[in-house]
């Protein structure tokens, strides 16, 4: 047994030691993410990347790739890193949701009107078909009261969010 200790002890000092470097960055929330990998860290970071070399104990700032000399990039983001992509995903939703609900809206107003202008124009009609006619106005009425509230949402939502670019300094642009 003791023997096997001391080979195991001599295998262990005579493994060769390797250096990892691993790359790190916090990102727009302030979330510390590691890889050993610089290619994956995002382009917006790589001015905030450090370099974290295991068994020489030393922290660098990363030295970006080298470029094509005369070209320079443009990196553009808000203050937080977060880029044109970044504000599209996040306006496109309530855009779509204003836009769907704002058709939906027209098309339930159209049909309440119709109903209206019949039920006007249908004086004469039986009780029963009175009170049909009533009951569809009230069920097209709280449709569009639906459709008003999602328009009103997806308002609210992207106002918000046009005053947090401002305030972060995002293109403007970027929320059409």
């Amino acid at each position: 047994m003791r023997k096997f200790l001391v080979l195991l002890i001599l295998l262990t000092f005579t493994v060769p030691a390797y250096a990892a470097t691993i790359y790190k960055w916090v990102d727009k929330d302030g979330v510390v993410n590691y890889t050993d990998d610089y290619n994956k860290v995002p382009f917006l970071y790589h001015d905030r990347v450090e370099v974290l070399e295991f068994f020489t104990e030393r922290v660098s700032p990363v030295q970006p790739p080298q470029t094509t000399p005369g070209i320079k990039e443009e990196i553009r983001a808000d203050i937080y890193g977060r880029d044109e992509t970044w504000w599209r995903e996040k306006v496109h939703p309530w855009k779509e949701q204003l836009k769907e609900a704002t058709a939906n809206y027209e098309r339930v107003h159209s049909k309440f009107m119709e109903k209206a202008e019949e039920l006007s124009a249908r004086r004469f009609g039986s009780r029963t078909q009175y009170k049909t006619n009533i009951i569809e106005l009230d069920r097209l009425k709280e449709e569009m009261f639906k459709y008003g509230d999602q328009i009103a949402e997806a308002n609210e939502i992207l106002e918000k969010l046009s005053k947090e670019a401002k305030e972060t300094k995002a293109d403007p642009a970027w929320l059409e």
